[in-house]
């Protein structure tokens, strides 16, 4: 356990009983009370994820949009100040290195959010992509602390406690906001398809806040809790749904890639590529699709594989996304997954498995 990384909250977890796990070379809470529990408050009241582990780069000066932009599929340079953006972060080849959201704070400012585990192979990433952008990088991912504040009580949360930055604060919203807890950034983003706010600040900052949202009543929810939820709304992840080995175009995440941009990492060779794969969401009535169980069709010859599984606590049954080859798709829609020996009947989901409420 020593050579894990710590959050600055991972005491407070520790005294609330919190089973921890590592992930990402972090000591994180996986759950408190119960996967049922925790997913239930986020979907029905409000709970609170110490996401701390995330990483963050700042990229500041005249060229800040225009390199962020050329760094993203998605279109980011269009985006009204105090927006968020979700987009994946690509090689020249198109294979996908992350996904991440960019936070456009003003016209030479930027923040962007990475996965944990890709922190050092991001920031040189972006390192080596500077060049003449008239803009400076910087990674102060060991300067933060982040909470995501999840679910449709959410606001009156943060009203309650005067951090809410104004009534004009919509869903993918950013900004700096100066409150009783200091200097924070706020958006109202989130991983779980609730209504909700993702908060940056100080390790102090934060501590104090959430010592605050304890007080308030607000569940605090683990990571197995945040991966039912994530599931559930058919978000991917990364290392699961995307990974070096393939594209945004093989992922579902066709939306997130602007060919209309004059330019971006990657452009040239997604211009002509044909996607392998297809993104599907699958659910079993009987037992649960786990990572790496095999979707076959009709006639149970394998087509694919499950990215990520879990049992749904909104519906009660057994939930999946998996990757099937393009040309292998089945055109009736008839699916089965296999789960050890036997093949199960699957049902094909065209939308999420649980609509969500965010704003």
């Amino acid at each position: 356990m020593s050579d894990l990384l710590e959050t600055s909250l991972s005491s407070r977890h520790q005294d609330l009983g919190a089973k921890m796990a590592p992930f990402a070379g972090f000591n994180m809470p996986l759950q408190y009370s119960s996967v049922k529990e925790e997913s239930k408050a986020v979907r029905e009241s409000v709970g609170v994820f110490d996401v701390s582990h995330m990483g963050e780069f700042f990229v500041e000066g005249e060229d800040a949009i225009k390199f962020v932009d050329y760094m993203l599929t998605n279109d980011f340079a269009s985006a009204e100040l105090q927006k968020a953006v979700y987009s994946p972060l690509c090689r020249e080849d198109g294979t996908i290195i992350d996904d991440l959201i960019a936070y456009k704070l003003g016209d030479k400012k930027v923040l962007i959010c990475v996965n944990a585990a890709n922190i050092a192979k991001d920031y040189t990433w972006f390192e080596k992509h500077v060049g003449d952008f008239n803009c400076k990088l910087t990674n102060q991912s060991d300067d933060f602390s982040l909470l995501a504040l999840q679910g449709p009580k959410s606001e009156e949360i943060l009203k309650n406690l005067e951090v809410f930055p104004g009534q004009e604060f919509v869903y993918y919203s950013a900004c700096e906001h100066s409150c009783s807890y200091g200097d924070l950034i706020l958006a109202r983003t989130g991983y779980t398809g609730e209504d909700g706010f993702e908060i940056f600040g100080s390790h102090e900052s934060i501590q104090k806040l959430w010592d605050d949202l304890m007080k308030a009543g607000v569940v605090p929810c683990g990571l197995a809790a945040r991966d039912v939820l994530r599931l559930e709304v058919g978000y991917p992840l990364y290392g699961h749904e995307l990974s070096d080995d393939w594209t945004p175009l093989d992922a579902g995440l066709k939306w997130t890639v602007k060919m209309t941009k004059p330019e971006f990492l990657g452009k040239k060779f997604l211009e002509g590529y044909k996607p392998r794969y297809r993104l599907v969401k699958l659910s079993l009535d009987k037992g649960i699709p786990r990572e790496g169980y095999e979707i076959l069709n009709e006639q149970e010859e394998k087509i694919g594989w499950i990215s990520s599984g879990t049992m749904s606590v909104a519906l009660s049954k057994g939930i999946g996304i998996g990757l099937v080859e393009k040309d292998k798709f089945p055109e009736n829609k008839v699916f089965k997954i296999k789960v050890r020996a036997n093949a199960f009947a699957a049902n094909y989901h065209a939308k999420a498995f649980v609509a969500g409420g965010h704003k």
